[in-house]
């Protein structure tokens, strides 16, 4: 069984930044692609970051690239989201996850099997 737990969300101004973390159980964290989704109200879930096992590549949503890095640190079954320059449009319950059907996108929700809780990110403008 593989949990995933979501910690770092807050109430932030617009232009602040915040950092994300997803601890994960399990020893084998470090051979798969992680991902981190949002979810605003009565919004469908939507991609935002993802990072391959050993970090060696990362993938964005539009809306967040050149703002938002994810990370990872296996040593510490960890993945982060720094977000910068954060916007109102930002504010979402932000999802960590694992990347488990290699058929499908990195981006689409459905490749996923484990999620964590969310963590609750609101940006006021």
């Amino acid at each position: 069984q593989v949990q995933l737990v979501e910690s770092g969300g807050g109430l932030v101004q617009a232009g602040d930044s915040l950092r994300l973390s997803c601890a994960a159980s399990g020893r084998i964290f470090s051979t798969y692609t992680m991902g981190w989704f949002r979810q605003a109200p009565g919004k469908e879930r939507e991609f935002v970051a993802a990072i391959s096992w050993n970090g060696g590549r990362t993938y964005y949503a539009d809306s967040v690239k050149g703002r938002f890095t994810i990370s990872r640190d296996n040593a510490k079954n960890t993945v982060y989201l720094q977000m910068n320059s954060l916007k109102f449009e930002d504010t979402a319950v932000y999802y960590c996850a694992r990347y488990r059907d290699t058929r499908k996108s990195q981006l689409i929700k459905e490749a996923y099997d484990y999620w964590g809780q969310g963590t609750q990110v609101t940006v006021s403008s």
